[in-house]
């Protein structure tokens, strides 16, 4: 049975959500990070004013926050982070066992679960522009979440209860993609209801949480009980889901719709639309090489460095455990950078990582390394999710947006993958992502130093 604390304000000392001790940390320093003592809980000296070369993150932070005589809806201690672990469980069980199922389940050959994975991709990337556009028009997006909630049940009743391989694509294309959509409009309602950025960062270590310890939990699930195991397990994990949105739209019924409008206009304008397509385009480039290690490691270490291929497994295992303190530090940076300064340092740090990564020649140093890869995935994953609604207007498109530069980033990182023979090995795959990090970097620094331009040029 899962209990929720009702409070009104900074909440829930004291609150018992979920039997899950490993997140307890993380959901306290959501909760208590939730302050509205400060623009965006930004830390300031007192009497100490925003000066002129004041960020599009820190006037967007400011906007945020909030205005005086402005009531903040209740909120629900633990169901923000419930949802965002909800979410995060829900496809780290199914990204990883769909081909498992279509293979075991459908019989079905590599083609055709190339094809099927495919198309399934396509259906995600528009809906993940389509139904938070929607949202945006409505400011409504705990209704549009727990639609794509219910649409993971049809999905996981065809793929369980057919044989039937053209139905289960069919599923995949008309459920898959809008069940896909809930985390990003999780955010984007975060955005709405005027959620500091460091609680945003914190909500996603949640989902980073979700997604470390999702894979194996559906693994041994699959081997001790099938494969259909793995689907009811989804949809438990779904009703849950639902069940927390339910709550969430009931506490948020009372949402100041005039300051919702309030933020988006004072996020809009803050980068001309070639600012804002500049940082998409160095996202892509971040998120690409960033595939590339987790595509190629396991091969780098069995084919370069002739270590048994396990040493791959540890280094990522190292990498994705560390990367969860490593968002809640970025949050609390986040207080005192701007967003822009914060992703400039990271580029710079993964550099260095991918640097290390193509020289290092023993198990230890490999694993040691990852720590920098940790450092560099959290702030672009937590920092560039909250750059993304600063300098986008809409929150939820911003959050599309942000999900479908991944997709886009892990297409490219294809294409890298099948330049390593071209390119004389794998080492030279890693200064390639060097190098599209230090050309992504300049990329920030040209904004950074636009936007600061600009900001002192206006009166």
């Amino acid at each position: 049975m899962i209990g929720f604390h009702i409070v009104r304000g900074p909440p829930w000392p004291g609150t018992n959500w979920l039997a899950l001790s490993a997140v307890e940390r993380i959901v306290h320093l959501h909760a208590t990070s939730c302050s509205p003592s400060s623009p965006g809980g930004a830390i300031r000296r007192p009497g100490s004013e925003p000066t002129a070369s004041t960020t599009p993150g820190d006037s967007a932070r400011a906007a945020t926050s909030p205005k005086p005589g402005h009531v903040q809806p209740p909120r629900v201690a633990g169901v923000v982070p419930t949802a965002a672990f909800a979410w995060g469980l829900q496809f780290a069980f199914f990204n990883p066992a769909l081909a498992l199922i279509l293979a075991g389940h459908f019989n079905a050959t590599a083609a055709q679960i190339g094809l099927a994975l495919g198309l399934y991709n396509v259906s995600g990337f528009v809906s993940s522009l389509v139904i938070p556009a929607l949202a945006d028009r409505r400011r409504n997006y705990l209704t549009p979440i727990m639609w794509s909630g219910l649409a993971t049940m049809p999905l996981m009743a065809v793929l369980g209860l057919t044989t039937n391989l053209s139905a289960a694509v069919a599923a995949l294309i008309v459920f898959g993609g809008p069940a896909s959509v809930g985390s990003s409009l999780l955010f984007a309602h975060l955005r709405s209801t005027g959620y500091p950025q460091r609680s945003i960062i914190n909500t996603r270590a949640v989902v980073s949480f979700a997604w470390v310890a999702g894979p194996p939990i559906a693994t041994l699930l699959a081997g001790a009980f099938g494969d259909r195991a793995v689907l009811l397990a989804i949809a438990v994990i779904a009703a849950l889901g639902l069940m927390t949105t339910f709550i969430l739209r009931r506490r948020s019924s009372v949402l100041d719709v005039a300051h919702a409008a309030a933020m988006n206009e004072a996020a809009s304008g803050q980068l001309p639309v070639i600012a804002i397509g500049s940082i998409g385009i160095a996202f892509v480039a971040l998120q690409a090489t960033n595939y590339v290690v987790t595509s190629v490691l396991a091969l780098y270490v069995s084919r370069t460095l002739h270590l048994p291929v396990v040493w791959a497994g540890v280094a990522l295992a190292v990498a994705a455990a560390a990367e969860i303190p490593a968002l809640l530090f970025a949050g609390r940076l986040a207080t005192r950078f701007s967003n822009l300064t914060l992703i400039a340092a990271a580029c710079v740090v993964g550099a260095c990582y991918y640097v290390a990564v193509a020289f290092v020649q023993g198990p230890i140093e490999l694993v040691a390394v990852q720590l920098l890869n940790a450092a560099f995935f959290a702030v672009i994953a937590g920092v560039g999710l909250t750059l993304f609604q600063d300098v986008i207007p809409r929150p939820g498109l911003a959050s599309g947006l942000f999900t479908n530069v991944r997709r886009i980033g892990a297409v490219v990182s294809g294409g890298l993958v099948a330049l390593t023979t071209l390119i004389g090995g794998y080492r030279n795959m890693f200064l390639i992502c060097a190098g599209l990090t230090l050309v992504a970097l300049c990329i920030i620094l040209a904004v950074s130093f636009s936007t600061r331009r600009r900001a002192a040029a206006q009166p």
